[in-house]
């Protein structure tokens, strides 16, 4: 539920709400919100604060508004909307550079931090890849190899990592699916081992290490591309 506003003169207290839901996902996205009156109703507040505050998550990239349909949620944060806009503006290879500098520091922290349980979920997904590593379904081993990544990250324990790592997970695809269509799904298979065999070890340095050489090789891979 909504709570009141206590001063109804801040849509600034609305848009804060109105996050909330967005982020907990009581507001999915594809949802559309409730109407004006509805939303006036829940919160006590008049129509121009109410617009006021929906054309401020509307430029943030939260809400989108359908004439004569209503407003719908287009984007889970707010951080995964502006991190969007700039990635559309830089190059692959800056984008690789700030995805592994994430990676290095995500396989330090995994390989202190993990549990028994987050070891079984990032085994079985490196399995998967190794499965579909000669597969002719490309969309698979993608889909295999982000889960593969997001349970690294989600072993730190660090909500904000994940969270940040989440909302580049279509650049990193990118990237994935690039690298495969040069055919070098057997080369990121074997990059999964090494590291994997760090964070089981709970070695650190050797995780970072690991996801060094990945940033290298990848990196040649683009090269080779120009």
């Amino acid at each position: 539920m909504l709570n009141k506003t206590t001063r109804l003169t801040l849509p600034e207290q609305v848009v804060q709400q109105m996050e909330a839901l967005i982020e907990s996902g009581k507001w999915p996205v594809g949802k559309k919100i409730p109407s004006e009156p509805e939303l006036m109703e829940m919160l006590q507040i008049s129509r121009n604060s109410l617009r006021e505050a929906v054309k401020a998550l509307t430029h943030t990239g939260l809400l989108r508004t359908k004439q004569g349909d209503g407003t719908y949620v287009c984007a889970s944060s707010a951080l995964g909307t502006m991190l969007k806009r700039r990635l559309q503006k830089t190059s692959m290879l800056d984008i690789l550079e700030v995805r592994f500098a994430i990676e290095r520091e995500v396989a330090r922290l995994s390989a202190t931090r993990r549990s028994e349980a987050d070891m079984e979920r990032i085994l079985f997904y490196m399995k998967q890849c190794d499965e579909l590593q000669t597969s002719e379904d490309r969309t698979a081993y993608i889909e295999a190899d982000l889960l593969f990544h997001l349970a690294l990250v989600e072993s730190t324990g660090n909500p904000l990592m994940i969270d940040m790592y989440s909302n580049i997970m279509d650049v990193v695809q990118l990237s994935v699916l690039t690298a495969i269509e040069r055919s070098r799904q057997c080369l990121l298979s074997q990059m999964h081992h090494k590291l994997v065999e760090a964070i089981a070890a709970q070695d650190p340095e050797q995780a970072a290490e690991a996801v060094q050489e990945d940033m290298d090789a990848l990196r040649n891979i683009f090269m080779e591309m120009k």
